[in-house]
């Protein structure tokens, strides 16, 4: 993630001034992602969470076009097998010796 990412949101939240924040979503704008909501429009949500529902990833909506559960399972052990490389070079930078 880079400062580029996160521009957009930072210039909506404008902490300097919090009264000149702007909501980028409206019923006209369904697609803007910075909408603010009321004590009360969250407390009358089911189990009152935080869900940012009207955020979809239009690309998983169509389950046609889903990888096949092999493909999926190898890049999940393959980001895993990464991960797990890159703790051990971690714990190497730390400990001298990854144990």
């Amino acid at each position: 993630m880079k400062y580029s990412d996160l521009e957009d949101f930072i210039q909506s939240y404008s902490p300097e001034n919090r009264h000149s924040r702007k909501e980028t979503w409206s019923e006209e704008s369904p697609e803007g992602r910075f909408r603010k909501f009321g004590y009360d429009e969250i407390i009358a949500r089911d189990k009152t969470n935080l869900d940012i529902f009207w955020l979809k990833d239009k690309s998983l909506a169509d389950l046609d076009n889903l990888p096949d559960p092999d493909i999926l399972a190898n890049e999940i052990i393959e980001n895993m097998e990464a991960s797990l490389a890159s703790f051990k070079e971690i714990m190497v930078t730390i400990n001298g010796n990854g144990e």
